[in-house]
Protein backbone atom coordinates (compact mmCIF):
# COMPACT_ATOMS: atom_id res chain seq x y z
CA UNK A 1 0.00 0.00 0.00
CA UNK A 2 1.11 3.55 -0.66
CA UNK A 3 0.70 6.33 1.90
CA UNK A 4 -2.59 7.52 0.42
CA UNK A 5 -4.12 4.04 0.59
CA UNK A 6 -2.89 3.57 4.16
CA UNK A 7 -4.56 6.82 5.18
CA UNK A 8 -7.81 5.89 3.42
CA UNK A 9 -7.92 2.61 5.34
CA UNK A 10 -7.13 4.43 8.57
CA UNK A 11 -9.99 6.89 8.07
CA UNK A 12 -12.47 4.09 7.32
CA UNK A 13 -11.39 2.18 10.42
CA UNK A 14 -11.55 5.31 12.57
CA UNK A 15 -15.11 6.05 11.45
CA UNK A 16 -16.24 2.46 12.06
CA UNK A 17 -14.85 2.29 15.59
CA UNK A 18 -15.87 5.81 16.54
CA UNK A 19 -19.45 4.73 15.87
CA UNK A 20 -18.95 1.58 17.95
CA UNK A 21 -17.61 3.65 20.86
CA UNK A 22 -20.54 6.04 20.78
CA UNK A 23 -22.99 3.14 20.75
CA UNK A 24 -21.35 1.53 23.77
CA UNK A 25 -21.12 4.74 25.75
CA UNK A 26 -24.80 5.59 25.33
CA UNK A 27 -26.20 2.11 25.82
CA UNK A 28 -28.46 2.08 28.87
CA UNK A 29 -29.93 -1.41 28.54
CA UNK A 30 -27.78 -4.30 29.80
CA UNK A 31 -26.90 -6.71 27.02
CA UNK A 32 -26.32 -10.44 27.06
CA UNK A 33 -22.52 -10.22 26.98
CA UNK A 34 -22.26 -13.58 25.24
CA UNK A 35 -23.68 -11.77 22.23
CA UNK A 36 -21.00 -9.10 22.47
CA UNK A 37 -17.91 -11.24 22.85
CA UNK A 38 -17.15 -14.89 23.50
CA UNK A 39 -18.20 -15.61 27.07
CA UNK A 40 -15.68 -18.45 27.30
CA UNK A 41 -12.83 -16.01 26.63
CA UNK A 42 -13.52 -13.90 29.73
CA UNK A 43 -14.96 -15.82 32.66
CA UNK A 44 -17.75 -14.48 34.85
CA UNK A 45 -15.46 -13.56 37.74
CA UNK A 46 -13.31 -11.51 35.36
CA UNK A 47 -16.27 -9.76 33.75
CA UNK A 48 -17.67 -8.86 37.16
CA UNK A 49 -14.64 -6.60 37.71
CA UNK A 50 -15.38 -4.48 34.64
CA UNK A 51 -17.85 -1.71 33.78
CA UNK A 52 -20.67 -2.81 31.48
CA UNK A 53 -19.55 -0.29 28.85
CA UNK A 54 -16.12 -1.93 28.63
CA UNK A 55 -17.78 -5.28 27.99
CA UNK A 56 -20.17 -3.89 25.38
CA UNK A 57 -17.28 -2.22 23.52
CA UNK A 58 -15.16 -5.37 23.42
CA UNK A 59 -14.64 -5.92 19.69
CA UNK A 60 -11.93 -8.56 19.67
CA UNK A 61 -11.44 -12.17 18.62
CA UNK A 62 -9.74 -13.66 21.67
CA UNK A 63 -8.33 -12.94 25.11
CA UNK A 64 -4.70 -11.81 24.76
CA UNK A 65 -4.38 -11.25 28.51
CA UNK A 66 -4.47 -15.03 28.87
CA UNK A 67 -2.05 -15.62 25.99
CA UNK A 68 0.46 -13.19 27.50
CA UNK A 69 0.82 -14.96 30.88
CA UNK A 70 1.10 -11.59 32.61
CA UNK A 71 3.08 -11.39 35.83
CA UNK A 72 3.04 -8.91 38.75
CA UNK A 73 5.21 -5.87 38.11
CA UNK A 74 5.24 -6.11 34.31
CA UNK A 75 4.56 -3.19 31.97
CA UNK A 76 2.00 -4.00 29.27
CA UNK A 77 0.98 -2.19 26.08
CA UNK A 78 -2.28 -2.92 24.26
CA UNK A 79 -2.18 -1.94 20.57
CA UNK A 80 -5.61 -0.64 19.56
CA UNK A 81 -7.08 -0.68 23.04
CA UNK A 82 -10.62 0.38 22.13
CA UNK A 83 -12.94 0.56 25.13
CA UNK A 84 -10.15 -0.65 27.38
CA UNK A 85 -11.25 -4.12 28.45
CA UNK A 86 -7.85 -5.79 27.94
CA UNK A 87 -5.97 -2.83 29.43
CA UNK A 88 -8.07 -2.93 32.60
CA UNK A 89 -7.68 -6.70 32.91
CA UNK A 90 -3.93 -6.41 32.30
CA UNK A 91 -3.60 -3.72 34.96
CA UNK A 92 -5.24 -6.02 37.49
CA UNK A 93 -2.99 -8.93 36.51
CA UNK A 94 0.28 -6.95 36.79
CA UNK A 95 -0.81 -5.34 40.06
CA UNK A 96 0.15 -2.03 41.64
CA UNK A 97 3.86 -2.50 40.87
CA UNK A 98 3.09 -2.90 37.16
CA UNK A 99 1.40 -0.71 34.58
CA UNK A 100 -0.83 -1.10 31.53
CA UNK A 101 -0.82 1.28 28.56
CA UNK A 102 -3.59 1.43 25.98
CA UNK A 103 -2.92 2.95 22.55
CA UNK A 104 -5.75 3.99 20.23
CA UNK A 105 -6.19 6.51 17.41
CA UNK A 106 -9.92 7.12 17.92
CA UNK A 107 -10.92 9.96 20.24
CA UNK A 108 -14.29 8.40 20.98
CA UNK A 109 -12.72 5.10 22.04
CA UNK A 110 -10.15 6.87 24.20
CA UNK A 111 -12.88 8.84 25.96
CA UNK A 112 -14.85 5.65 26.56
CA UNK A 113 -11.78 3.81 27.83
CA UNK A 114 -10.88 6.58 30.28
CA UNK A 115 -14.45 6.63 31.55
CA UNK A 116 -14.31 2.86 32.00
CA UNK A 117 -11.02 3.22 33.88
CA UNK A 118 -12.62 5.69 36.27
CA UNK A 119 -15.60 3.40 36.84
CA UNK A 120 -13.33 0.42 37.45
CA UNK A 121 -11.19 2.41 39.90
CA UNK A 122 -7.95 1.22 38.30
CA UNK A 123 -5.03 3.62 38.72
CA UNK A 124 -2.06 1.84 37.09
CA UNK A 125 -3.35 2.56 33.57
CA UNK A 126 -2.56 5.19 30.95
CA UNK A 127 -4.37 5.59 27.64
CA UNK A 128 -2.38 7.16 24.80
CA UNK A 129 -3.55 8.62 21.50
CA UNK A 130 -1.58 7.51 18.46
CA UNK A 131 -1.12 4.99 15.70
CA UNK A 132 0.15 1.45 16.15
CA UNK A 133 2.60 2.14 13.30
CA UNK A 134 4.13 4.99 15.36
CA UNK A 135 3.97 4.01 19.02
CA UNK A 136 4.46 7.09 21.25
CA UNK A 137 6.74 5.34 23.76
CA UNK A 138 10.55 5.11 24.04
CA UNK A 139 12.70 2.13 23.08
CA UNK A 140 12.92 -0.92 25.36
CA UNK A 141 10.21 0.20 27.79
CA UNK A 142 7.52 -2.52 27.94
CA UNK A 143 7.61 -6.17 28.93
CA UNK A 144 4.58 -7.36 26.98
CA UNK A 145 2.62 -6.20 23.94
CA UNK A 146 -0.93 -7.46 23.50
CA UNK A 147 -3.55 -6.72 20.85
CA UNK A 148 -7.04 -8.00 20.14
CA UNK A 149 -8.05 -8.14 16.47
CA UNK A 150 -6.44 -4.80 15.54
CA UNK A 151 -3.18 -5.41 13.65
CA UNK A 152 -5.19 -6.74 10.69
CA UNK A 153 -6.69 -3.23 10.40
CA UNK A 154 -3.32 -1.60 9.75
CA UNK A 155 -2.27 -0.72 6.21
CA UNK A 156 1.43 -1.14 7.13
CA UNK A 157 1.84 -4.25 9.24
CA UNK A 158 5.61 -4.44 8.77
CA UNK A 159 5.85 -1.05 10.44
CA UNK A 160 3.64 -2.28 13.30
CA UNK A 161 5.94 -5.27 13.83
CA UNK A 162 9.05 -3.06 13.74
CA UNK A 163 7.55 -0.64 16.27
CA UNK A 164 6.50 -3.49 18.55
CA UNK A 165 10.05 -4.82 18.55
CA UNK A 166 11.44 -1.34 19.25
CA UNK A 167 9.41 -0.64 22.38
CA UNK A 168 9.72 -4.13 23.87
CA UNK A 169 12.51 -4.77 26.34
CA UNK A 170 15.01 -7.51 25.44
CA UNK A 171 13.22 -10.77 26.11
CA UNK A 172 9.85 -9.00 25.91
CA UNK A 173 6.82 -10.85 24.59
CA UNK A 174 4.23 -10.24 21.89
CA UNK A 175 0.90 -12.00 22.53
CA UNK A 176 -1.82 -11.16 20.01
CA UNK A 177 -5.28 -12.45 19.15
CA UNK A 178 -6.07 -11.68 15.52
CA UNK A 179 -7.61 -12.86 12.28
CA UNK A 180 -5.37 -14.68 9.79
CA UNK A 181 -5.94 -16.39 6.44
CA UNK A 182 -4.81 -19.76 5.17
CA UNK A 183 -4.27 -18.15 1.74
CA UNK A 184 -4.77 -14.70 0.20
CA UNK A 185 -8.27 -13.45 -0.57
CA UNK A 186 -9.33 -13.00 -4.21
CA UNK A 187 -8.60 -9.44 -5.34
CA UNK A 188 -12.29 -8.58 -5.83
CA UNK A 189 -12.96 -9.37 -2.17
CA UNK A 190 -9.77 -7.87 -0.76
CA UNK A 191 -10.81 -4.42 -2.00
CA UNK A 192 -14.21 -4.34 -0.22
CA UNK A 193 -13.90 -1.64 2.47
CA UNK A 194 -16.53 -3.23 4.71
CA UNK A 195 -14.49 -6.43 4.79
CA UNK A 196 -11.39 -4.45 5.75
CA UNK A 197 -13.04 -2.61 8.65
CA UNK A 198 -14.63 -5.93 9.58
CA UNK A 199 -11.20 -7.50 10.15
CA UNK A 200 -11.16 -9.73 7.05
CA UNK A 201 -9.58 -8.05 3.99
CA UNK A 202 -6.59 -6.72 5.90
CA UNK A 203 -5.71 -10.02 7.56
CA UNK A 204 -2.33 -11.56 6.76
CA UNK A 205 -1.91 -15.15 5.72
CA UNK A 206 -0.43 -17.33 8.44
CA UNK A 207 2.76 -17.64 6.38
CA UNK A 208 3.08 -13.88 5.86
CA UNK A 209 2.44 -13.21 9.54
CA UNK A 210 5.29 -15.49 10.57
CA UNK A 211 7.54 -14.04 7.86
CA UNK A 212 6.74 -10.45 8.85
CA UNK A 213 7.47 -10.96 12.53
CA UNK A 214 10.65 -12.88 11.77
CA UNK A 215 11.85 -10.20 9.35
CA UNK A 216 11.22 -7.55 12.02
CA UNK A 217 13.62 -9.41 14.30
CA UNK A 218 11.38 -11.52 16.55
CA UNK A 219 12.27 -15.01 17.73
CA UNK A 220 10.02 -17.95 18.67
CA UNK A 221 7.25 -16.82 16.32
CA UNK A 222 4.11 -18.95 16.28
CA UNK A 223 0.65 -18.59 14.74
CA UNK A 224 -1.87 -21.06 16.14
CA UNK A 225 -5.41 -20.98 14.67
CA UNK A 226 -8.09 -21.15 17.34
CA UNK A 227 -11.27 -20.88 15.24
CA UNK A 228 -11.88 -21.66 11.56
CA UNK A 229 -14.86 -20.05 9.83
CA UNK A 230 -16.83 -22.32 7.56
CA UNK A 231 -19.54 -21.79 4.95
CA UNK A 232 -22.42 -20.97 7.31
CA UNK A 233 -20.46 -18.15 8.96
CA UNK A 234 -19.39 -16.79 5.58
CA UNK A 235 -22.98 -16.75 4.31
CA UNK A 236 -23.94 -14.72 7.38
CA UNK A 237 -21.01 -12.41 6.71
CA UNK A 238 -22.12 -11.69 3.15
CA UNK A 239 -25.75 -11.18 4.19
CA UNK A 240 -24.62 -8.35 6.48
CA UNK A 241 -22.77 -6.42 3.78
CA UNK A 242 -24.42 -3.49 1.98
CA UNK A 243 -25.28 -4.46 -1.59
CA UNK A 244 -23.48 -1.33 -2.80
CA UNK A 245 -20.21 -2.70 -1.36
CA UNK A 246 -20.31 -5.83 -3.50
CA UNK A 247 -18.26 -5.72 -6.74
CA UNK A 248 -20.35 -5.76 -9.91
CA UNK A 249 -20.63 -9.23 -11.38
CA UNK A 250 -19.35 -11.03 -8.29
CA UNK A 251 -20.55 -14.62 -8.03
CA UNK A 252 -21.33 -14.55 -4.32
CA UNK A 253 -22.00 -18.27 -4.01
CA UNK A 254 -18.71 -19.15 -5.69
CA UNK A 255 -16.83 -16.64 -3.53
CA UNK A 256 -18.27 -18.15 -0.37
CA UNK A 257 -17.38 -21.66 -1.50
CA UNK A 258 -13.80 -20.57 -2.26
CA UNK A 259 -13.35 -19.09 1.24
CA UNK A 260 -14.68 -22.04 3.22
CA UNK A 261 -12.10 -22.56 5.99
CA UNK A 262 -9.77 -19.77 4.84
CA UNK A 263 -10.55 -17.20 7.58
CA UNK A 264 -9.38 -18.01 11.12
CA UNK A 265 -8.89 -16.47 14.52
CA UNK A 266 -5.39 -17.17 15.81
CA UNK A 267 -3.11 -16.84 18.80
CA UNK A 268 0.07 -15.09 17.62
CA UNK A 269 3.16 -15.13 19.85
CA UNK A 270 6.74 -13.90 19.47
CA UNK A 271 9.70 -12.88 21.63
CA UNK A 272 12.24 -10.08 21.28
CA UNK A 273 15.78 -11.51 21.42
CA UNK A 274 17.79 -11.00 24.60
CA UNK A 275 16.84 -11.07 28.23
CA UNK A 276 16.55 -14.02 30.56
CA UNK A 277 14.72 -17.11 29.28
CA UNK A 278 11.30 -17.71 30.82
CA UNK A 279 9.92 -21.13 31.76
CA UNK A 280 7.54 -22.53 29.17
CA UNK A 281 3.87 -22.02 29.97
CA UNK A 282 1.02 -23.98 28.41
CA UNK A 283 -2.19 -22.02 27.91
CA UNK A 284 -5.44 -23.74 26.99
CA UNK A 285 -7.84 -21.24 25.46
CA UNK A 286 -11.42 -21.99 24.47
CA UNK A 287 -12.53 -19.50 21.85
CA UNK A 288 -15.63 -18.52 19.98
CA UNK A 289 -15.96 -16.77 16.61
CA UNK A 290 -14.13 -13.49 16.04
CA UNK A 291 -16.23 -10.63 17.39
CA UNK A 292 -14.59 -7.52 15.99
CA UNK A 293 -17.40 -6.30 13.78
CA UNK A 294 -21.04 -6.61 12.78
CA UNK A 295 -20.73 -8.80 9.72
CA UNK A 296 -21.75 -12.17 11.14
CA UNK A 297 -18.24 -13.58 11.18
CA UNK A 298 -17.09 -10.85 13.53
CA UNK A 299 -20.12 -10.68 15.80
CA UNK A 300 -23.34 -8.73 16.28
CA UNK A 301 -24.06 -5.17 15.26
CA UNK A 302 -22.86 -2.87 18.02
CA UNK A 303 -23.09 0.32 15.95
Amino acid sequence: MNDTQVEQVRQSVRARYAAAAQSASCCSTPLDDSSVFGGSQYDDSTKSLLPEEAIIASLGCGNPTVLADLQPGEIVLDLGSGGGIDVLLSAQRVGPTGKAYGLDMTDEMLALARDNQAKAGVSNVEFLKGHIEEIPLPDNCVDVIISNCVINLSGDKNRVFAEALRVLKPGGRLAVSDVVLSRPLPEELATITALWTGCISGALTETDCVAGLTAAGFDDVSVDPTQVFERASLEELVSGLPESDMPAGLDVSAAIASLDGVIRSAAIRAVKPGGEPRPAVSVIQVVEPALCCDTGVCGPDVD
